[in-house]
């Protein structure tokens, strides 16, 4: 027997804005279709007409195209098993509506919303299934002249898979072995809807797959238990040799406590659930994005790649080229991840360290207009390149003061406003490195360095350097804490000669005599 070339595809629903799970099951799809020289399939399953939301297929196609993963064929890319956006394939999927029912393994049901709201009070933990179906409207109790009637004067009808109870149910599955369900447990899922002459997920999905040759399923848990249903209609088809394998990921979970991660623990935490900024169009909120976060897309690719799988080794800095030679979907746990955002700004941090120090300047740029800063490409690099290596202090969602690297061009602005703004005050009571370094005859010795500095031809931090240096070891005065005094407000900063040799002459001298004046 030959074996199937790999065909994959990730298969999103346009209500929304595209979750970050979503983002890693379309990576972990990547990862195995490179890995095994395979395609990726990108498709759009718009078959829930009520829920769609306009802007959201252009925000999914965004979104890839920022994060770098790249489609073979599909919805914008092409492709020779199109059209691939499920809405664009209604009189495909009423052929195979009409096979099941035709071969006895589908059937028509008029009950109305209020008839079946009636029968699940009646009922307790009521479903449509063989001990029930007997006791609904539909082809089993009606006669085929009445089905036929109420069809020719338009009433609206679905079409119901016919579940046969008693049977083991069987899902070979890549990361959690074999998945057994009796199919005694299962309902008679909604195939098709008259209303807007579409089917829904299970039937479009297992009719999409098999037309578009896909080999393997990789999708997220909370399917799992849609997975016996979809073997039963591969074999009511007869489709059952070309069966896709299925392999379902772990949940991300919540960084704290138990559930499913959700935009409600990012907004208490502080971080993105989405990869771009989301303009709701219905009620108008926007959600952020690690894209406007200030998130690299490699850092984010990284960090996702291994929340669920383990590469086998001790490196956590993978490149996408790593990622697809070591990939293994047997090594993904079975067990949900937790979203550690932490991490996440780690990650981050590892890549904005590798990148040049110009390149954070359009985010950095950014952050300073805002603040009503205008500075050149050049000034912001030079900053960049003194304190991008820097500790910052934030606050948890829990409450907790903790402190991280700088991971995040926006972290720049708190630690380096004095390169932009002078010190407007100096808190001498407040301020403990001030009281402990400004005492009685520091104005003096800032007096003194001034006249030395006005000397300095060469404003540079070797100039500067080789006027106060002899200086200092000539007089035993220690000058640069009180010098971060006068030029910063603070005991924050660079290297006293660089953050000098930036501000230049001018602007050096006017911060020293503030000092001086306000101190004393």
């Amino acid at each position: 027997m030959t074996e199937r070339k790999v065909r994959v595809r990730f298969a999103p629903s346009p209500t929304g804005p595209l979750h970050i799970g979503g983002v890693r099951t379309a990576l972990y799809n990547y990862l195995f279709a490179k890995q095994h020289n395979g395609d990726l399939i990108f498709r759009i399953e718009d078959t829930d007409s009520t829920r769609l939301v306009e802007t959201a297929e252009d925000y999914i196609i965004e979104s890839f195209n920022w994060l770098g993963i790249k489609f073979d064929e599909g919805v914008s890319y092409g492709g020779n098993h199109g059209p691939y956006r499920q809405s664009e394939r209604r009189d495909i999927y009423k052929k195979y509506v009409q096979q099941l029912l035709d071969d006895g393994k589908a059937y028509y049901a008029f009950d109305t919303p209020e008839e079946l709201n009636k029968k699940r009070e009646e009922i307790e933990n009521f479903q449509y299934d063989a001990s029930t179906r007997s006791m609904m409207r539909n082809s089993f109790t009606m006669s085929a002249e009445e089905v036929k009637s109420l069809i020719d004067a338009g009433e609206q009808y679905v079409v119901r898979f016919k579940i046969e109870p008693g049977r083991d149910v069987v899902v070979d599955d890549m990361i959690r072995g074999k998945v057994v369900i009796n199919s005694s447990i299962l309902d008679d899922k909604v195939l098709y809807k008259s209303a807007d002459q579409l089917p829904t997920y299970h039937l479009a999905n297992i009719v999409d797959d098999h037309l578009m040759e896909v080999s393997h399923v990789i999708r997220g848990e909370e399917w799992l238990p849609s997975a016996p249903l979809h073997v039963l209609l591969y074999e009511a088809f007869g489709w059952a040799d070309t069966m896709p394998r299925f392999a379902h990921l772990p949940l991300l979970l919540k960084p704290v406590g138990n559930g499913k991660l959700s935009k409600r623990d990012g907004d208490k935490f502080g971080f993105p659930v989405f990869p771009l900024e989301w303009h709701d169009p219905k009620s108008g909120q926007t959600s952020m994005g690690y894209r406007e976060k200030g998130y690299l897309p490699e850092a984010v690719i990284n960090f996702l790649a291994l929340l669920g799988w383990n590469p086998g080794n001790d490196k956590e800095i993978l490149s996408l080229n790593e990622m697809v030679e070591l990939f293994d979907l047997s090594k993904c746990s079975k067990n949900g991840a937790k979203f550690d955002y932490v991490k996440a700004a780690w990650f981050n941090h590892q890549y904005l360290m590798q990148i040049p120090d110009k390149d954070w300047c359009p985010a950095f740029d950014k952050v300073l207009r805002e603040a009503g800063i205008e500075a050149t490409a050049e000034q912001e690099a030079e900053v960049v390149r003194m304190m991008k290596t820097k500790v910052i202090e934030y606050t948890d969602g829990l409450g907790n003061k903790k402190k991280r690297n700088i991971s995040f061009a926006s972290d720049l602005w708190p630690l380096t406003q004095f390169f932009f703004v002078t010190p407007s005050s100096y808190d001498k009571e407040g301020d403990k490195f001030i009281r402990k370094n400004w005492k009685e005859g520091t104005a003096d010795e800032m007096r003194q360095m001034l006249s030395l500095l006005n000397e300095v031809s060469a404003w540079t931090v070797e100039g500067i350097k080789a006027v106060i240096d002899p200086w200092a070891e000539q007089t035993g005065i220690k000058p640069w804490n009180a010098w971060r005094v006068a030029l910063v407000g603070t005991g924050q900063g660079p290297d006293m000669y660089e953050l000098a040799a930036f501000l230049g002459k001018e602007e050096v001298t006017k911060r020293m005599n503030n000092a001086i004046a306000a101190l004393g």
